[in-house]
């Protein structure tokens, strides 16, 4: 998998947890470990880690931060509360089997597998990871509310003061087709001129293709939500909330 500037440039990761802040979805999954009274949590895709380092604050906890990004991790292990959390630099791949009691992906991560041998790969070590009987949560955008229509400089423009000091920045639609959708983020430092332009394509798959997915990685699909609240799915949601569990 390659990461996009977002992942990389150590000026556009230091601007993730502002443009990601703690919402609605950082209480789901908090609500979720504790109602599964999970011990043992892998979070896959943990970025800067703001909620692994919630999930590790529960005393008793083992809890394990993934991702390929070293800048994402630098950021991850600065913050209050780092010391709690393992952090792996990595993929799937290095999760092993710890026989964990839940396992997330968290930020729409899962759209960032492009290719569906890579996204069942992913799902099948996710699988070997979680002990019978674990769980797998994870969010995708729902395709249906085509969200990607919104992704312009008129809708997203905005100017911000950064670490790196003050910015211009804005989306840019590129296209769609094959259930890919590609776009640019424009990332303008005011004092020099310069425009960081970070390439990104995203899957979005369909509900019926995420749960056909989880059923061949041997998952037993056990909610699809289409809010933070536990609400229904419908044409507007947007986003799809799974949860799993090992079959």
């Amino acid at each position: 998998m390659k990461l996009d500037l977002h992942y990389v440039d150590q000026r556009l990761v230091d601007l993730y947890d502002r443009d990601n802040p703690r919402g609605a979805d950082t209480d789901f999954y908090l609500h979720l470990a504790a109602d599964l009274d999970a011990l043992q949590i892998l979070d896959l895709g943990c970025g800067t880690g703001l909620l692994t380092r919630e999930l590790a604050a529960v005393d008793g906890r083992v809890v394990v931060g993934v991702d390929p990004s070293l800048a994402m991790l630098a950021v991850a292990r600065r913050n209050p509360g780092a010391e709690r959390v393992r952090w792996v630099e990595g993929d799937s791949s290095a999760l092993g089997t710890p026989d964990a009691d839940l396992a997330i992906m968290t930020g729409n991560v899962v759209q960032v597998f492009l290719d569906d041998t890579e996204w069942l790969a992913t799902l099948r070590a996710i699988h070997a990871a979680l002990r019978p009987g674990g769980h797998l949560a994870f969010e995708s955008r729902n395709p249906d509310k085509r969200a990607w229509e919104q992704w312009n400089r008129e809708a997203t423009f905005e100017r911000i003061d950064s670490p790196h000091g003050p910015m211009e920045c804005w989306l840019e639609f590129v296209g769609v087709g094959q259930g890919r959708v590609r776009f640019e983020g424009h990332n303008v430092f005011i004092a020099t001129g310069e425009d960081v332009v970070a390439s990104s394509e995203l899957r979005f798959r369909s509900r019926d293709e995420i749960a056909d997915s989880l059923t061949s990685a041997g998952f037993i699909v056990e909610h699809i939500y289409g809010d933070w609240d536990h609400g229904p799915l419908t044409s507007a949601s947007r986003v799809i909330v799974f949860i799993a569990s090992r079959g």
